[in-house]
Order: C-alpha cells, then structure tokens, then sequence
C-alpha cells in the first residue's frame, strides 16, 4: 500500500516507519502524504494507544529532506512543501493518542522537526540532532524555528539553527530535547517499554492530560488553568475515574476499561 514508509499493528502500538534506507530516510513529498495517509489509519483502527515513529536501518531516523525536491523549490514550491509539512506534522503532535519518536540515528533538517511533532523522543546513543538549513542557504521550514525554543529555549535553539551544527544524542538529553538515551540495540525495547507505561493508564485521563499540556504552549495562564478544570471535570465522569479510586482503596490493581 505504501511506497516509502511501513505501517505495522502490534496490539495497541501502531509503529509507524520512514522506510528509505538507501536514501537515509529522507522525506520527500510522496513520504508526506503516505505519513498523512498512516495517520487516518491509525486514527480509523479504533485500538491504538500510543504510535511509534521511526526509521528503517541503523544510520537515520530521517536525514532531512530529499534533496533532489529541494533542489527544485523555487519560492512557489518552498511555500507550498513546507505548509504541507506544517500541517501534517502538526497533525502528528495533535493526535488524541501519544506519539513516541525513536531516533536511530540521524535526526536532521525535516527529521527532527519530524521527532519534535512527537509528543515524546528517545535517541540511540549514536544519534545526531540539528536543524543545519542555514548551511544551505535557507531555513526550517516544518516548524523547526516554532519547537525547537519551545522545547529547549531560545538560546539554545538559536545556536542550533543559525551554526546549523548537530548535537549528539547526550547533548540533546542535557538539554530537554529527547526524553532517554539508550544503547542503540535497547532503543525499541526502550521505547516500547515508555509505550506500555502510557498504555497501562486509562485512556481518558491519558488524551485529556496530553490536550491540557499542549494547550499550555498555545494560550495565557489563565485560560490554561480554566482549560485543565474542565479536563480535569470530564475526566471525573468517567467509569475509569471510578475504577481507578476504587483500586486504590481496595489495594489492588484497577482494570480499565477506556470508558
């Protein structure tokens, strides 16, 4: 069905893979709209709880953008590619269900705004991390310039984007950009491992906690207080809020049911 990425179900983790090894995963814009495509198949599944995305191979999580597209952009093309991107990746980091990054290897230019859609990151500890457009003569253009500050600050950011240099995986951890580094043969286990952490957790109070935390980025303190009190309130009419102080008094484990 897909040309340049896989889709796979593993009970409630769909995993979601950039597969152009040969090309180092780059992305280009057939790879975007098959990623769109994956995106209503994960929604549409009715069962998946957390999405993992990743690349094929051992070098590259994504190495940027396929360079023979970018080559051809002229400032027509250059609008309209990177508003695509916007909104797909986007529509990544705005999924009800949770989205964990599993960088492989090189995460550049497309490929860590790619990562950073994603709600979470764990890096192998051989993975490079930068937006290194400058060296081309250009800038981000998926939302690199918008969450890279968010997600490490200004300072940083503005390091990483106007030298163009890549961080190693150790770098990004100091800094607030990835979650964990682990040993490059334990990233998936890592990952999956962070999956059924979330997973264990009703599935309510899980979509509900990550619209508040997003909301947070977008809106004044106030409004995002009075956001997270009606979060708070929808998710105390739930059969799981239920279960779950039930659980605790009994001391046993709950059994939730997603309702």
């Amino acid at each position: 069905m897909f040309e340049n990425i896989k889709l796979e179900q593993d009970g409630e983790i769909s995993i979601l893979t950039v597969n152009r090894p040969d090309k180092r995963n780059a992305v280009n814009n057939v790879t975007v709209e098959e990623i769109d495509k994956a995106l209503s198949q994960i929604e549409a599944n009715g069962k998946t709880r957390v999405m993992i995305l990743t690349g094929a191979g051992e070098k590259a999580f994504v190495a940027g953008a396929d360079i023979n597209e970018l080559a051809r952009r002229d400032m027509l093309l250059g609008r309209s590619d990177t508003r695509r991107r916007q909104e797909i990746y986007t529509r990544i980091e705005m999924l009800e269900i949770p989205s964990i990054a599993a960088i492989n290897g090189f995460a550049l230019g497309t490929g860590l705004e790619l990562a950073m859609a994603c709600t979470m990151r764990v890096a192998s500890a051989t993975a490079k991390l930068g937006q290194p457009e400058v060296k081309l003569g250009i800038i981000p253009g998926a939302g690199g310039t918008q969450r890279l500050p968010r997600l490490v600050g200004m300072g940083r950011a503005m390091e990483m984007i106007l030298t163009g240099n890549p961080v190693t995986a150790e770098q990004a951890l100091a800094m607030g950009l990835v979650n964990q580094v682990v040993a490059p043969e334990n990233l998936m286990d890592a990952v999956r491992k962070l999956a059924a952490a979330i997973i264990a957790n009703p599935k309510m109070a899980v979509q509900y906690a990550k619209e508040a935390v997003l909301r947070s980025s977008e809106v004044s303190f106030a409004s995002g207080l009075a956001h997270e009190s009606y979060l708070h309130a929808l998710s105390c009419g739930t059969e799981d809020k239920k279960e779950g102080i039930a659980a605790f008094l009994e001391k046993r484990s709950p059994n939730f049911t997603g309702k």
